[in-house]
């Protein structure tokens, strides 16, 4: 069965809103949870997840919210935490993995780490048995995607277009998902533009996609309560992942 990864921001409304919504979209269908650490410069998100993280920021978010929710949902759901490098680096990179190894985070996809400066912090992530989610994208050669795939972790992440998140463009993958799946046995995922209309066609040739902007642009609507935020976004869940199994 392919998998649904759910991308949502941390402590937006609030802290024990995100954990209510990341345990029921256990139950809606979602395998595991990118969990979103706000940040002012998210370069890789698109208008809707940054001005999510805008609102989280201006809310008085911390980093400590992060690892709050962390603590109630990593043992019920797999747990992953999104974020950007500068956050990691200024607490440190051991501290983050040492929270992760305690609460049961499985892995870190952070977008502006790239590779070759990732392989730094590898020792460190594989020593404490958590993935670093490695990225390829159209963009990228050969020979630079088979130096990535040699020792991705977990799933590989798919950037299904050269630009940033919700943007929904579509490019033909078909050719680069063939040739990453004939030399890896790691999942390979697809982001980037995922919702409940492209789902189904995205996922095609891939084990899973990861869906962020769909869901977090029901986070956004203040005309909702957050009981029926989380059921919209739940519904959403369960369109997806029926409609990348159907």
């Amino acid at each position: 069965m392919k998998k649904l990864v759910a991308y949502i921001t941390s402590a937006y409304p609030d802290r024990e809103f995100t954990v209510d919504l990341a345990l029921s979209l256990k139950e809606a269908g979602a395998d595991s949870i990118e969990l979103g650490i706000p940040f002012s410069d998210p370069v890789a998100d698109g208008p809707v997840i940054e001005e999510a993280n805008v609102r989280a920021l201006k809310k008085g978010f911390r980093v400590s919210d992060t690892l709050y929710i962390s603590e109630k949902i990593a043992k019920e759901i797999d747990t992953l935490w999104m974020g950007y490098f500068n956050p990691f680096y200024h607490k440190g990179v051991e501290y983050f993995i040492d929270e992760a190894k305690r609460m049961g985070v499985s892995g870190f996809i952070i977008p502006d780490l790239p590779f070759e400066e990732a392989i730094t912090y590898r020792p460190l992530f594989d020593k404490n048995d958590i993935a670093l989610i490695d990225f390829v994208a159209p963009t990228d050669s050969e020979e630079r995607v088979r130096t990535i795939l040699k020792d991705s972790k977990k799933f590989i992440y798919m950037v299904a277009y050269t630009g940033i998140t919700g943007a929904g463009k579509s490019e033909d993958l078909a050719s680069l998902i063939e040739w990453v799946r004939q030399t890896t046995d790691t999942p390979l995922y697809i982001g980037f533009g995922v919702n409940e209309k492209t789902a189904k066609e995205k996922s095609r040739g891939v084990d899973g996609v990861i869906v962020g902007s769909a869901f977090v642009k029901v986070l956004l609507r203040d005309d909702l309560t957050s009981s029926e935020k989380i059921n919209k976004i739940n519904a959403l869940a369960k369109e997806i992942k029926e409609s990348i199994n159907s």
